[in-house]
């Protein structure tokens, strides 16, 4: 129990759904540290977020009674098994995925730019970040749709606040991926070198990855990848279309593309949100937490932090953006960040060289706002040229 508390906001207002961005930079500047019976304490400072993220004793990523490997575990338990994961993104292994990652960019986008009215989200984001995402783990094509729609189903069971919704949407995905590790151990050699087979074979404490620990590792990849990817994505291009002289200077210099895509989703973060528990009473940003109190940090805000960066909400390239908590910071920053940069830069570098010009479409409706727990667009509408 916390006691009572006094509501500084709501994060699912109407207004707040409106413009997250706009409504996070207001509460940064207006209640820094605010409380919600939804999210308890959420964090909007940029340098209240880094000391979050820094102090492991205090703040600890332990935010379920459900294991989560490995963002939900402190140290010295995450290292051991961050350790593991790590060698999946390496620079060797982005090196091999990236033709097949074009590959697949191609085919999106060939269906994509063939039909006669698209939307970007939907027939494009989506696709190609599902597709990616599974063939990185060696899964079957016939999980695209089924990831698809669990995807779906727990970003609604999040924002309702719906803890039976949310249970069965678990209940979903791990017997998917049971089923699918099943299989695998039966039919499949594990000398194969997909993630899904090499972590079969892995060990953590001189022994095998337990199926909770398996499931709990794809969890956090198809949430992560999949949600974020596909967000990105639509942000970058949401962002180009209404941007004609960016959009004009990446088609002539296509080697600003990875830089481009930081700044953008800098000034625009696809991840609202994550979480940490407060370990002991404590005073962060004037405001007095309770050991136990959960503690949200809200990346738009902190991102665009004016006391960090200039003009936060113009996209410049020449800045600096190793302040940027785009991916994290710290021991848990997103490991999967270099594949998640590749499918970016890839996907980006197909669409600009597959069209001469793209803008929004002018209907109305063509551009409409995701919601908590995304960011970005629910609904994307292009006019294209090819």
């Amino acid at each position: 129990m916390t006691g009572s508390r006094t509501r500084d906001w709501d994060p699912r207002d109407e207004q707040v759904l409106k413009d997250q961005c706009a409504a996070y930079d207001a509460l940064r500047t207006r209640c820094p540290v605010a409380y919600s019976e939804f999210l308890q304490w959420s964090v909007f400072r940029h340098a209240d977020v880094r000391q979050v993220l820094k102090d492991h004793l205090s703040f600890s990523n332990r935010t379920s009674a459900h294991l989560s490997v490995p963002h939900g575990m402190d140290p010295p338990e995450h290292g051991a098994y961050r350790s593991l994961l790590e060698p999946f993104f390496s620079d060797e292994r982005m090196r091999r995925f990236e033709p097949v990652c074009r590959s697949i960019a191609c085919r999106a986008l060939e269906v994509f730019l063939g039909a006669e009215r698209s939307e970007f989200i939907a027939d494009f984001a989506i696709p190609f970040a599902v597709q990616a995402q599974n063939t990185s783990l060696g899964w079957p094509s016939e999980l695209n749709e089924p990831i698809r729609s669990w995807t779906r189903k727990n970003q609604a069971a999040t924002l309702a606040g719906d803890r039976g919704a949310t249970a069965a949407v678990a209940k979903e995905f791990t017997e998917t991926v049971q089923a699918l590790l099943e299989s695998r151990r039966r039919s499949a050699s594990l000398e194969a070198d997909d993630v899904t087979t090499m972590l079969l074979r892995a060990r953590v404490h001189g022994r095998p990855l337990t199926d909770e620990e398996l499931v709990s590792i794809f969890r956090n990849w198809t949430v992560g990848e999949v949600t974020s990817v596909a967000a990105s994505l639509g942000i970058l291009a949401q962002h180009l279309a209404t941007d004609g002289a960016l959009q004009a200077r990446l088609r002539g210099e296509r080697e600003l593309i990875p830089r481009a895509c930081d700044e953008i989703l800098r000034a625009c973060s696809p991840l609202v949100a994550n979480q940490r528990v407060a370990t002991r009473d404590l005073e962060l940003g004037g405001r007095q937490i309770r050991a136990g109190e959960r503690v949200t940090l809200m990346w738009p805000a902190a991102n665009r932090d004016d006391e960090v960066f200039a003009a936060p909400a113009e996209v410049r390239l020449e800045r600096d953006t190793s302040r940027s908590l785009l991916f994290g910071a710290g021991i848990h920053v997103c490991p999967g960040a270099p594949l998640a940069r590749l499918e970016l830069r890839v996907a980006l570098e197909e669409l600009l060289a597959r069209t001469a010009w793209f803008e929004l479409d002018s209907a109305e409706g063509a551009c409409r706002r995701a919601v908590y727990p995304a960011n970005g667009f629910a609904e994307l509408r292009l006019r294209l040229s090819r």
